[in-house]
């Protein structure tokens, strides 16, 4: 589950050019601009990362002097990729002391995810109507949800995987769309949105793409118990950034219900192939990157290199920025991990 709001440690405390009331604030792989001198390097802060709905008494400043929007029955703001005095700030820092009557100084524990306490939830955009679908039930307990954490969030494990020269990296473009599983287990079989299992209903955009791409037939084809996961992309998603007439699924992930466990990438793409599904768009199979080397002679080193390299045209549609890149280690079960392009970001923003 993605930590929205956790107790961090500044790291660096930077200048911004030309700036005299403001300045960035380090925390992880994340910057964020702040008040001059509100912060130091080595203070422990509260951190709330971008898309976490805030709620108003928690911090009121965000709304402006407007009145509070509202989601999910709760009056707040969504925190969002923002840019101030050409400086990209992502998320919000707010002191410890803010929280006090919440949660008591002797629990202030670096890494502690206090989001619950908060109030915090992931802001989601709304779901199109037809996308909303009959719910069956919940999204199945017998298939791993797809959520690849941010770079920003990983700069001490990226260090050591720069360093471990057997990994190599499959780099798949991001796509702008909706999550969509399709899966077969036993005599069961369905078709799920991000979080709920759907009834079928040909009216439904999930479940008319998985009938007419014969998703279900091509599972079980394989003899297997799989969940095919993927992107739905189209008219009607997200403004359709692709162009695309009518809508498409296209598989980033294959989960083997039986082992619990995600295909490699090489088989997943083995896969698709074998079966006639469409993949996200492949960047490269078997990339290197070395803090020393490869990456770092191109776009330098560290998350800054790789938010970087998310960036760029989408492989879909070259007018439109890519949302970013998602990076799978090809050795069996090892990490993976997403770098969102803030170009796409403040797109969005």
């Amino acid at each position: 589950m993605r930590k929205l709001a956790t107790i961090r440690k500044i790291d660096q405390i930077k200048p911004i050019p030309g700036a005299d009331a403001i300045e960035c604030a380090v925390v992880g792989g994340w910057t964020v601009v702040v008040k001059k001198s509100e912060f130091q390097a080595g203070q422990m802060a509260v951190y709330l990362e971008i898309d976490s709905w805030v709620p108003t008494e928690l911090a009121p400043f965000l709304s402006k002097g407007s009145e509070p929007r509202e989601f999910n029955g709760v009056k707040g703001e969504r925190l969002r990729t923002a840019k101030l005095r050409g400086q990209v700030s992502q998320g919000l820092l707010i002191p410890i002391s803010a929280v006090y009557g919440k949660i008591e100084p002797i629990d202030i524990q670096e890494g502690r995810d206090i989001g619950d306490l908060l109030g915090i939830q992931k802001w989601e955009a709304p779901v199109p109507a037809q996308l909303a679908g009959q719910v069956r039930g919940t999204f199945p307990s017998f298939i791993s949800k797809t959520d690849q954490e941010r770079i920003q969030n990983l700069t001490g494990e990226l260090a050591v995987w720069s360093a471990n020269k057997a990994f190599t990296w499959e780099i798949t473009e991001k796509l702008d769309g909706s999550s969509m599983t399709v899966y077969v287990n036993g005599g069961d079989e369905g078709v799920c949105s991000r979080n709920l299992n759907l009834k079928q209903d040909e009216t439904n955009s999930f479940w008319r793409v998985a009938t007419g791409g014969g998703l279900i037939q091509k599972i079980r084809s394989t003899g297997r118990n799989l969940a095919l996961q993927g992107e739905l992309i189209g008219e009607g998603i997200q403004g359709n950034p692709y162009g695309i007439r009518g809508q498409e699924f296209h598989l980033f992930d294959i989960y083997d219900i039986d082992r619990s466990d995600y295909l490699s990438p090489a088989e997943r793409r083995s896969v698709a192939e074998s079966l006639g599904i469409k993949h996200v768009p492949l960047i490269a199979v078997e990339h290197v990157i070395d803090g020393v080397g490869h990456l770092a002679s191109i776009l330098g080193t560290g998350v800054e290199g790789l938010l970087k390299m998310a960036e760029g045209k989408s492989f879909l549609n070259g007018k439109t920025e890519r949302e970013g890149l998602v990076f799978k280690c090809n050795t069996f079960g090892g990490p993976t991990f997403k770098a969102i392009s803030n170009k796409f970001l403040l797109g969005q923003g």
